[in-house]
């Protein structure tokens, strides 16, 4: 990477209840009214955190997602992917299954536990929360009908995963990872990229990647009861959903911002591996109707810069525009395993922030 695009770091100051999510950060968002809203892979809850000084943000406080949404199990939602539009904070779960890890202490039970494919329900999440003057809220009057209330909702869930999954069980290029159970870090099915732009919610999957083809998914939503939130047919012939290839030269979807109506997505492997991780700019998706395909040649997808390559840490996750040092539109980026250059003590951690290309 040319190191003209590192512009610099910011430092993210949690208190000590973040212990457990600090090196797994996997999703930001800064939110207009200049706060950031950070999510990890291993807990049920969103953090925000307040500008405190220059390239400084602190002040954290802690949101639990239950006291919005019922969560079916107490394992974790594994949230990667977070935006916020239209006063409402979004955000998904992984969607993923995953085998077990082995422990190294004895060969056989190790070889047992590798045969072990686990579902946890509360991965499949797709919810928005209404937010007002940073609070999180179960209600809020809408902007320009007080009489009408904007309500937290959660895409509903079936006995299988959701309405999503569901859908998705008969696609001809998805149907088999959802019917057979692909753990996640194995080109299975697994999201980890979340852009909302009014009704239109765009979603990217880190798997699979088909034949060096990475796929964005683009539903609607409406409520069908109090909390309880539906696909809207969108596509042709009543579907409930569009596909958009993106040729990432062979990469997965990590996570995806918007920059004005570009779409601004971060690549990288689909697989548990150490590897390249690239940010492309995706133009036009917004005047897309039905499926699409986007390859390097037309020049509505360009590479803009790769992040620094390290072996088993810095694995880059979450991504959100940043005003920094003039710049309007940099890009800030959060880590998972970060590198342990990256703590400041216990409760703080740097993030990068990069310039971003047109």
């Amino acid at each position: 990477m040319p190191e003209s695009f590192l512009l610099g770091r910011l430092q993210l100051q949690f208190n000590s209840e973040a212990a457990d999510i600090i090196t797994d950060l996997s999703a930001v968002a800064l939110t207009p009214d200049g706060n950031l809203w950070v999510g990890s892979d291993e807990t049920t809850s969103i953090e925000r955190l307040s500008p405190v000084g220059p390239h400084i943000f602190g002040k954290h406080q802690r949101f639990a997602i239950a006291d919005f949404i019922d969560l079916p199990g107490k394992c974790e939602i594994d949230i990667e992917g977070m935006d916020f539009s239209s006063d409402y904070l979004w955000l998904v779960g992984s969607h993923s299954t995953k085998r077990k890890k082995t422990k190294g202490k004895d060969a056989e039970k190790d070889i047992e536990r590798l045969a072990q494919i686990e579902t946890e329900v509360n991965r499949y999440l797709l919810a928005r929360i209404p937010m007002k003057d940073g609070i999180l809220c179960e209600s809020i009057s809408h902007p320009d009908n007080p009489k009408s209330k904007q309500k937290v909702g959660c895409l509903q869930r079936t006995e299988t995963g959701n309405l999503l999954t569901d859908a998705l069980k008969d696609d001809t290029h998805l149907g088999l990872y959802l019917s057979v159970p692909i753990p996640s870090k194995e080109n299975g099915f697994d999201i980890e990229g979340l852009a909302v732009r009014g009704d239109r919610i765009f979603i990217g999957l880190r798997g699979p990647v088909l034949r060096g083809w990475a796929i964005i998914l683009e539903i609607e939503v409406e409520e069908a009861e109090p909390g309880v939130l539906r696909l809207k047919e969108i596509g042709k012939k009543g579907k409930l959903y569009n596909k958009h290839f993106v040729d990432l030269n062979g990469l997965g979807v990590r996570e995806l911002c918007w920059d004005g109506k570009d779409l601004i997505v971060l690549a990288g492997p689909t697989m548990t591996l150490s590897g390249a991780t690239r940010v492309f700019r995706l133009k036009g998706i917004l005047g897309r109707s039905g499926d699409s395909i986007t390859g390097q040649d037309g020049g509505d997808l360009k590479v803009l810069f790769d992040l620094p390559f390290k072996v088993g840490t810095d694995n880059a996750e979450g991504l959100s525009l940043f005003p920094y040092l003039g710049e309007e539109n940099s890009l800030l980026v959060v880590y998972d395993s970060p590198d342990a250059e990256r703590m400041i003590d216990k409760n703080g951690i740097l993030a990068d922030i990069f310039r971003l290309g047109l």
